[in-house]
């Protein structure tokens, strides 16, 4: 595997994507990097080869985005995610991921619809003004965010689902997202140890893979902190729905 061309030509940009997505670009690039890798290894091991990576590339973003930060928003979200990652854990056997992924991508799907709509539709009333933060709905999504990390690896759309509406400063988001999403790939370290994923051979394969996540986050991070928010939200938004089309076509397409 170490020496498969194949293997690479399709982790390398896999990787390159997930890299962006850390970087503050969009869940979308995430969403395509287990499933471009998982053209060429079973998906958990996929999955299992990311995770290093991902903590890798945490502890880069986290230090690029380290002066940015919204705490009330992770103080509220945190809690509901690690719920949902010991849900996700405890009823792994009995909920598809399949399943999960569709409603996700419906939801995200409407949600991203609405923005775009209430924006620029025929009855668009100009610019909304900034949601307060919310603790029972930040508990929600954190949950669903949390659930769908550790079920489908697709935590991205429910955490933007109540943070977009915030209108953060797009270096706050980003930054903001880094903290939550660091927090909870190192949290579910602990299943990927008692499932026996993270062996001596995935291991090697995260090393090999390691350079083009670096740079690749660290490029991600150089894009986004020079980006107006007046582009950054549509974007983002444009990337929501592009990550929800994804997680419904392959949970449909799974079912």
């Amino acid at each position: 595997m170490l020496t498969d061309m194949t293997f690479y030509a399709a982790a390398i940009p896999a990787v390159a994507l997930v890299g962006l997505s850390k970087g503050g670009l969009g869940g979308a690039f995430a969403l395509i990097g287990v499933p471009l890798m998982a053209i060429v290894v079973p998906p958990m091991q996929a999955a299992a080869i990311f995770l290093p990576i991902l903590l890798v590339m945490d502890a880069v973003a986290l230090w690029a985005w380290r002066h940015y930060n919204n705490r009330a928003t992770l103080f509220v979200m945190l809690p509901g995610a690690i719920i949902g990652i010991g849900l996700g854990w405890a009823t792994s056997t009995y909920v598809s991921a399949e399943a999960m992924r569709l409603v996700l991508g419906t939801i995200a799907i409407l949600f991203a619809l609405k923005f775009f709509i209430d924006t620029y539709g025929p009855l668009a009333k100009g610019e909304v003004a900034a949601a307060p933060e919310r603790p029972v709905a930040a508990t929600f999504w954190g949950t669903a965010a949390g659930y769908a990390s550790f079920i489908a690896h697709a935590g991205g759309p429910p955490f933007q689902v109540y943070t977009l509406p915030l209108k953060l400063d797009p270096r706050v988001y980003t930054g903001t997202s880094t903290r939550f999403f660091a927090i909870v790939n190192a949290i579910k370290v602990i299943p990927y140890f008692a499932l026996g994923e993270l062996d001596k051979t995935n291991l090697s394969l995260s090393v090999m893979l390691l350079p083009v996540a670096l740079l690749s986050t660290l490029l991600g991070a150089y894009l986004i902190k020079r980006m107006q928010p007046k582009v950054f939200y549509p974007l983002m938004y444009g990337m929501v729905l592009i990550a929800g089309a994804k997680l419904f076509y392959d949970g449909l397409k799974g079912l």
